[in-house]
């Protein structure tokens, strides 16, 4: 990470987050980095098991941890129930990049319908449209696009070319990274004999607050009605979200995931990288669906796990799997046959 200019006290960083610390309360840290390549200065944290084994030759300064890995712990440590959380807590302490100054470059268009609160930055090159809506410590990035009739909410940030088309809402303290594209149409047609006829997109997208939505992610418009994303819910890079989708508070859908059509997902919901649901289906509260799994019905029972993906394996080993899985419906009918002539299986099961 790029050298940070701010420095603190283990003892300060402890009294700041209500964490305990062990070991010098004086000693300096002044930026944030792994247990393998932490210097003297730097403070790491451990969360993955996996990562232990690293713990005992650290070179960092401290370590965030939690309390049963302190006799494992060989220098300075703060401890805290979720070492993870800690540390995103306090590595924002020592994020380097500055925050922009408000006001609308030269380069800038503004329409003359659009309402600017204080203190709103509008970067080089950005346009914001007709009857647009920028409250208090709102920010567009250089080249970023709210189209018509969008309304920004107090201190959220659009990032360099984020596109908001007609009527978009975003809440409060949202972050929209580069590139991504929140209202363009859904993917509505209707087939007339021999040609596509296009379905009108007449809804729009509203976000709620405190969002992130991650790089080159696409949001859809509704067809009718909304495509809405609840409080807190974070997108990852490359996401495509479908018109009239639902997605709940505080859930979290990770890079190259795809949601298709008014699928409605509920609450604390977690989509892993690649994964995705068919449309026109809904996910119960605390669904977890892992890496490359595609959910191809509604999901009634809260708190479940649901994977479907094959995990790599040697050419060779795959080439034998999967000649298997082609000869999988000859076998079941084979053993079938053979469990009814031997009396295992009834003619009528």
């Amino acid at each position: 990470m790029q050298k940070s200019v701010r420095s603190f006290k283990l003892s300060e960083l402890a009294e700041q987050f209500g964490l305990k610390y062990h070991g010098d309360g004086n000693a300096v840290i002044d930026g944030v980095g792994t247990l393998s390549d932490a210097g003297s200065t730097q403070i790491s944290f451990l969360s993955n098991p996996a990562y232990r084994e690293q713990l005992t030759s650290t070179r960092a300064a401290a370590v965030i941890i939690a309390a049963d890995e302190l006799d494992a712990c060989p220098v300075n440590a703060l401890l805290a129930d979720d070492p993870y959380v800690a540390y995103a807590q306090i590595a924002g302490m020592f994020d380097t990049r500055k925050p922009v100054n408000p006001g609308i470059h030269p380069s800038a268009s503004v329409d003359e319908t659009a309402t600017l609160g204080k203190d709103v930055h509008i970067g080089a090159n950005a346009v914001v449209g007709p009857v647009g809506n920028m409250p208090e410590g709102a920010s567009t990035g250089p080249g970023a696009l709210p189209v018509a009739d969008c309304m920004l909410g107090t201190g959220s940030i659009l990032r360099a070319n984020v596109t908001l088309c007609e009527g978009v809402v975003i809440g409060q303290r949202c972050i929209i990274h580069p590139g991504a594209v929140v209202g363009a149409d859904g993917f509505g047609l209707a087939f007339d004999k021999d040609h596509w006829v296009k379905i009108p997109q007449l809804g729009t997208v509203r976000v709620g607050d405190d969002c992130e939505v991650g790089a080159n992610t696409t949001i859809d418009r509704g067809a009718i009605g909304d495509t809405i994303l609840g409080n807190d819910v974070r997108l990852d890079n490359l996401i495509q979200i479908a018109h009239n989708v639902e997605i709940g508070a505080h859930s979290a859908l990770a890079g190259m995931a795809g949601i298709a059509g008014s699928t409605k997902i509920g609450e604390y919901c977690m989509f892993a990288g690649n994964s995705g649901a068919i449309g026109h289906i809904r996910i119960a509260d605390r669904t977890t669906v892992n890496f490359k799994s595609v959910v191809t019905k509604s999901i009634t029972q809260p708190g479940t796990t649901w994977s479907a993906a094959l995990p790599a394996r040697p050419l060779r080993e795959w080439n034998r799997i999967a000649a298997y899985i082609y000869r999988l419906e000859r076998l079941t009918r084979r053993v079938l046959k053979l469990e009814k002539q031997t009396g295992i299986r009834k003619k009528d099961d």
